[in-house]
């Protein structure tokens, strides 16, 4: 058998680093399995206003390596590999990688979750210039402009509130002629007087500007088939998240009807010797700050194992 080390932690985002920064301090031999590159979702962030200490913002690709390096500074090695399966309940636990397979006292699960894409052509390409999938992160950018809000349930509706404190008008598109979200959530939002709803609508395209920023959004009503075209700054699309879970499939851990791992704030999982951090995790709230108390929590818990 290859090395076992104390801990593997799959994913380099700010959970999967913090909980290796943890690790290592405390003398646990520490892997960091990362199939990309390190900060996760939260690298494609332009600037990150809501993270502690960086009074001027931080981008989150510089976070992502500042945290990379923190780890690695007490010890913790990075791998970059992708996990394709993982036999968690042997011991030790296994996992296998596109490059061989990995053992483990314990596994760290912190792969985190990604949103879902509207499916409009170009859309990736426009990221960061007018497309965004986080209000609590890039709503500031839109003070006083007029947005769209896409979707139609909790987090559309929740993001559609907070951006209608900054922004100067909200359009909230929804595919359905009656909201999904919560009535705590969507009582407040009909009462907010800068938010238009578009029921029966969808997105259908949209177009630029000489700047190469988002100018108008098409919309089709799944009615009539009628087109409107808005003329906007910002789309924000809140049609849900996946987490990155299929690589469990077999691997016997519990995971809730959406896919994610169920785990309470002590991170444990229903398998001895894992955990789950991060955005992967069963959580009311998903943001930087909740990622790296999570990574904390989990090592925590396994300073008890082992």
């Amino acid at each position: 058998m290859d090395k076992v080390y104390d801990t593997i932690i799959i994913g380099g985002g700010p959970a999967g680093y913090t909980a290796a920064l943890y690790s290592a301090r405390a003398g646990y031999d520490t892997l960091v399995a990362e199939k990309l590159s390190s900060g996760g979702q939260m690298a494609l962030t332009g600037i990150i206003d809501n993270y502690p200490g960086f009074e001027e913002g931080v981008d989150g690709f510089t976070l992502g390596m500042k945290m990379q390096q923190s780890a690695e500074r007490f010890g913790a090695r990075t791998k970059y590999t992708e996990i394709l399966s993982a036999d968690l309940t042997a011991s030790p636990k296994r996992l296998v990688t596109t490059d061989g397979e990995l053992y483990a006292k314990n596994v760290i699960i912190a792969a985190g979750a990604y949103p879902r894409n509207l499916g409009l052509e170009g859309e990736s390409d426009y990221i960061g210039r007018g497309i965004h999938y986080c209000a609590h992160c890039d709503g500031r950018f839109y003070k006083d402009k007029e947005v769209a809000v896409i979707g139609g349930g909790n987090s559309a509706v929740t993001d559609a509130l907070y951006l209608s404190r900054l922004a100067k008008k909200v359009y909230l598109v929804h595919r359905r002629n009656e909201l999904r979200a919560e009535k705590i959530y969507s009582d407040a939002l009909l009462k907010a007087d800068n938010v238009e709803f578009l029921w029966n609508s969808e997105a259908e395209s949209f177009d630029t500007n000489e700047q190469g920023r988002i100018s108008s959004l098409r919309i089709k009503d799944t009615k009539g088939e009628t087109l409107r075209d808005i003329t906007l700054d910002g789309i924000f699309i809140s049609i849900g998240r996946k987490p990155a879970t299929d690589f469990l499939r077999d691997s016997g851990i519990a995971l809730d009807k959406h896919g994610y791992i169920i785990a309470g704030e002590d991170t444990r999982t229903n398998i001895r010797g894992v955990f789950a951090v991060g955005d992967i995790r069963t959580k009311r709230l998903r943001q930087v700050v909740t990622a790296v108390a999570d990574g904390a929590a989990a090592v925590h818990e396994i300073g008890e194992e082992l």
